[in-house]
């Protein structure tokens, strides 16, 4: 953290610097704040240390979101833009005679570099925590069931900063003396019971304790563990038993005495769905406009590469299940869908998805625009008219909704999406069940910086073209 906490003082101090040098010059004797002349290091003192201070209050560097989803971003995001809303407030109340311009530059400056270097930071914790370094050595208390599903929840996501060293589970005393088990499919030793956990905690040198069932303890036994663990200053997490809830919809609420988890309902509508809907609509213009030479080369390679239409439109469920027809490059013969009962035999999808490898019906063009996700592009047009948006879940066919349960059927919440989880997390590696699960999970707790920390892995994800077949 103090790396982190250095490079953010040098960006700030580099945004400052180079906008004044921007607006002013590099004459330090111009007029930088409420008309002192002379005084613009007085100025830039200010402004840095105000910056740095209100990074703080929003608690930038707290370890528990150091390079773990888009809360981190968020919070710098919103520590910029409140330290320029203040000062903003400042000037309008004291009359002060401020160069607007600086503060103009010196905001998006140091707000992209900041986020920029915490990009680069977390890509570097990363891949440190891929090989092992600087995780939490973590011990799960509870139920077996629940102690597993978490330790496999855990192996199956590198990047994530704990490693499992062991567990504790209700035992059997008679059992005690039948020798060490383990649990889940990683093979978490059981280090004992669940009156063992401080003993346990010390034994494997862990620093910190996952308690999945709570109610296995009780209130009192709960809070004698927190103080216990306390003293050996081992931290102490609690699963609140619902999964894939983000931590901006939970709150804890204390109701006579007992800490009561409020878990704040989806938002679909208001002012969310305004701003993504102009994410939307923006940036697929912008989008279309950048790429409108690479629609047009596609468009040609297509043509002359196989007889046949340049589009292919299928028929996908949107939002509410209301049916619409999807663009995409023509990357197959015309005639493909008629060729899958003849290709059933060598289906590799997932679930109700038709999938193969190395498809036969794929033409040389096709292969390659598929290769690079090319032949999606097509529906930017699809986001522009509204029945998709550029991140959310994968549009699914009729067929498949058909199949949906409860659970699964909530994906169909919010506009199916050009990109989302599914397709930076693995797009055609993931399995069914997990393809649902990160779909649901964007549902449940979608926001425009998720959306946003989502379209810059898909674009990571596109040049590496993992998955993409």
């Amino acid at each position: 953290m103090a790396a982190i906490a250095l490079t953010d003082v040098l960006v700030i101090l580099a945004a400052v610097v180079v906008a004044q040098v921007l607006r002013f010059g590099s004459d330090l004797e111009s007029d930088g704040f409420g008309g002192v002349h002379g005084e613009p290091l007085v100025v830039m003192a200010v402004l840095i240390a105000a910056w740095l201070f209100s990074l703080r209050v929003y608690q930038t560097l707290d370890r528990r979101i150091l390079g773990d989803g888009s809360e981190e971003y968020s919070r710098v995001a919103t520590a910029c833009l409140s330290v320029f809303g203040v000062l903003a407030i400042l000037v309008l109340v004291l009359h002060l005679d401020v160069s607007r311009g600086y503060f103009a530059l010196a905001l998006p400056l140091g707000t992209v570099g900041l986020l920029a270097s915490r990009w680069a930071w977390r890509r570097q914790l990363s891949r440190q925590r891929s090989r092992g370094i600087g995780l939490e050595r973590l011990l799960v208390v509870g139920e077996p069931q629940s102690v597993a599903t978490v330790t496999d929840r855990l192996s199956q996501a590198p990047e994530q900063p704990f490693t499992v060293v062991g567990a504790c589970v209700p035992i059997d005393p008679t059992a005690r003396s039948a020798g060490r088990r383990s649990v889940g499919t990683a093979g978490v030793p059981v280090y004992g019971g669940l009156d063992d956990v401080a003993s346990a905690a010390e034994g494997c040198d862990a620093t910190t304790v996952a308690v999945t069932s709570p109610d296995a303890f009780g209130h009192l036994a709960m809070q004698d563990l927190s103080w216990n663990l306390h003293q050996m200053d081992i931290d102490l997490l609690v699963a609140p038993g619902v999964a894939d809830i983000a931590g901006p919809r939970m709150m804890v609420h204390p109701v006579a005495g007992l800490p009561l988890l409020h878990i704040d309902r989806p938002s679909y509508a208001g002012a969310n769905r305004f701003r993504k809907a102009v994410l939307d609509r923006v940036g697929a213009a912008l989008i279309v406009l950048a790429l409108s030479p690479l629609l047009l080369v596609i468009a040609v390679a297509v043509v002359a590469d196989t007889r046949g239409p340049v589009f292919h439109r299928s028929v996908r469920v949107g939002v509410n299940n209301r049916p619409f027809r999807m663009w995409k490059f023509r990357s197959m013969v015309p005639d493909a869908e008629a060729l899958v009962a003849d290709l059933a035999d060598r289906d590799e999808g997932n679930g109700p998805l038709f999938k193969i490898r190395d498809d036969p019906r794929v033409t040389p063009v096709g292969r390659i625009i598929r290769r690079y996700s090319l032949d999606e592009l097509p529906q930017l047009f699809n986001v522009l008219s509204g029945s998709m948006s550029l991140v959310g879940p994968r549009p699914p066919l009729p067929a498949e909704v058909a199949t949906y349960d409860g659970r699964v059927a909530r994906r169909m919440l919010v506009k199916p999406g050009m990109t989302g989880l599914w397709q930076v997390s693995g797009r055609s590696n993931l399995s069914w069940e997990e393809s649902v699960r990160l779909d649901v999970s964007y549902v449940e707790n979608w926001s425009i910086m998720q959306d946003l920390v989502i379209l810059w892995r898909t674009f990571r994800a596109v040049v590496s073209k993992d998955g993409a077949y």
